[in-house]
């Protein structure tokens, strides 16, 4: 049998354009000899969908853009993720599902059992779950049909999350020749190995048939979709594996009951080539599904603003972004040329725009009211948000996405400033610690130099006053970095982060800054998820909570 795996970037909302790239795909796959043609999870209508789906008129539109992709289909039947109205009287209003199309119509209806409801999946909120997987008949095989979630049961992945039978078990019952998975599964850094080893080889072993795993791919908000859709025959071994990061279109030929096929040989991941790849999806499609072609980054000749820079040029063209250093009084002279040097190797425009004048008017303007009080960070900050302040006016006037440079580490402890350069309209590397940058900045240099070696080198600094430096204030960053993870991604109580040897007075006063600074990440620009707990809806934490651990 030979199927055909459509992996494909869908935009939320945009049925039209969604329907016409099924289709396209389609008559592609069927052109090149698929037997069965399998699309992502929620295919019509992107993933994912959250409250347009209380939308008055918004699932019954996806059913009528459903009946047109059945319209289009032929002899070759598809399976296409899309949202089912759900008739009962009672329960959610709908189902996530996959229809199965053929000569013109929907011939039947999978649904998804397991509806997650941690980090940033909910669910829940609008699915009704299905009592158990579909299987159904086509080409002589019996397929079993699930949906993502479906089959991320392995007891590896952590506690069990669902009551009653699992859809793994319940195809184990009754028996199947191939098990196809339609997903639409977000990208975290080292999630490709979970996926292959624990879900998808681990389900194939257990049904002893192959398993076709069809993911998205592609930026939809915050979350990034690798695509890698796979192919494993039924002792889980990786037959096919198709591409990272971008659109595939693939025909492959299952291998025959009970056979083989040779494994397939995988190249190592690089898991700074993953980020960076990851990042500049997750940007573009950002940018361009939200009617953007041009960016802006403010330049200050620091690691992470240079980072940032790269990563908008590979997104956008370097035609399309533009740079800006904003000097103040304080600036130093290697702040200036590092934030030139590189905008030219990166073949992008820079404008330099001082800012003392209008620090030093602002200053005197509230000279009056803050007599008698000692300058302070409130003067530091006053830089910051004359920063924001200009480049949101560069944005408006020219249409140009602003993009934020603080890093994980940074949004972590409150190491920014709000309106000042948290300022923008996407944080690309909000979820990226300062090591990773460092480790990413190295990897965009591993041929040549693109981001100057003085920016790699020096000490970080925010240049808000004289001999800054980011460790006047905080741990150093790979001490910072690992604590941080203990207490953010791992929900370690205090006493659990010093018996892995942090100090206790480090650990108090890191703790004491996260938390006092829920209020400036809940005000922040949306940022691209690449941990498995990024600062965002995947994460839900009071602003205003007194629970000290």
């Amino acid at each position: 049998m030979r199927l055909g795996l459509a992996q494909i970037n869908p935009t939320v909302g945009d049925l039209d354009g969604n329907r016409r790239l099924i289709l396209g795909a389609y008559r592609a796959l069927v052109a090149q000899g698929a037997e069965l043609v399998v699309f992502p999870e929620l295919a019509t209508c992107g993933y994912p969908p959250r409250d347009l789906l209380f939308r008055r008129g918004f699932v019954s539109d996806v059913a009528n853009s459903l009946a047109e992709i059945a319209a289009g289909t032929g002899a070759v039947p598809a399976l296409v993720g899309t949202v089912e109205p759900n008739a009962a009287d009672a329960g959610r209003p709908c189902f996530n599902a996959a229809a199965f199309c053929r000569g013109g119509r929907v011939g039947a209806m999978a649904r998804k059992c397991l509806l997650p409801t941690y980090d940033v999946f909910d669910e829940d909120r609008y699915f009704e779950a299905a009592t158990g997987p579909l299987v159904i008949t086509h080409a002589g095989r019996r397929i079993g049909v699930t949906l993502c979630e479906d089959i991320w049961t392995n007891p590896q992945l952590g506690p069990r999350r669902y009551a009653g039978p699992l859809p793994l078990d319940q195809l184990d019952a009754t028996g199947c020749d191939l098990m196809v998975n339609l997903s639409a599964s977000p990208w975290c850094l080292g999630k490709e190995h979970v996926r292959r080893r624990l879900v998808v080889a681990d389900a194939a072993r257990r049904l002893g048939c192959p398993v076709a795993y069809v993911n998205a791919v592609g930026g939809n908000d915050e979350l990034i979709f690798d695509g890698r859709s796979l192919l494993a025959d039924a002792k889980g071994q990786m037959v096919v594996s198709l591409a990272a990061f971008r659109e595939e279109l693939r025909v492959v030929t299952l291998p025959p009951p009970g056979g083989n096929a040779p494994e397939e040989a995988l190249a190592p991941a690089d898991a700074a080539a993953d980020l960076f790849a990851a990042l500049v999806l997750g940007l573009r499609d950002y940018g361009h599904k939200s009617g953007f072609r041009r960016a802006l980054v403010a330049l200050s000749g620091g690691i992470d603003s240079a980072v940032v820079g790269v990563i908008a040029a590979a997104a956008f063209g370097p035609e399309n972004v533009t740079g800006v250093s904003l000097p103040s009084a304080i600036s130093s002279a290697h702040s200036r040329t590092d934030a030139q040097e590189l905008a030219a190797n990166l073949g992008i425009r820079c404008e330099t725009i001082p800012i003392a004048g209008i620090v030093a008017g602002g200053e005197a303007a509230l000279a009056p009211v803050f007599a008698g009080r000692a300058p302070d960070v409130t003067e530091e900050n006053l830089q910051a948000r004359t920063r924001g302040v200009l480049m949101m006016a560069l944005s408006n006037k020219f249409g140009a996405l602003l993009l934020t440079t603080g890093n994980k580490s940074e949004m972590a402890v409150g190491y920014c400033t709000l309106y000042g350069d948290m300022c923008g309209g996407l944080a690309v590397i909000s979820d990226v610690y300062k090591t990773q940058v460092y480790a990413l900045a190295r990897w965009i240099n591993r041929e040549r130099e693109i981001i100057p070696r003085s920016s790699i080198e020096k000490p970080p600094s925010a240049e808000l006053r004289p001999g800054q430096t980011d460790q006047d204030s905080l741990p150093p960053y790979d001490t910072l970095d690992a604590l941080l993870v203990g207490y953010v991604e791992e929900g370690l109580a205090r006493a659990e982060l010093v018996a892995r040897g942090f100090p206790e007075p480090m650990v108090r006063d890191v703790i004491r800054k996260v938390d006092a600074s829920e209020y400036k990440r809940k005000q922040a620009a949306p940022g691209l998820k690449v941990t498995p707990l990024a600062f965002g809806v995947g994460r839900r934490i009071p602003i205003v909570q007194r629970y000290a651990g």
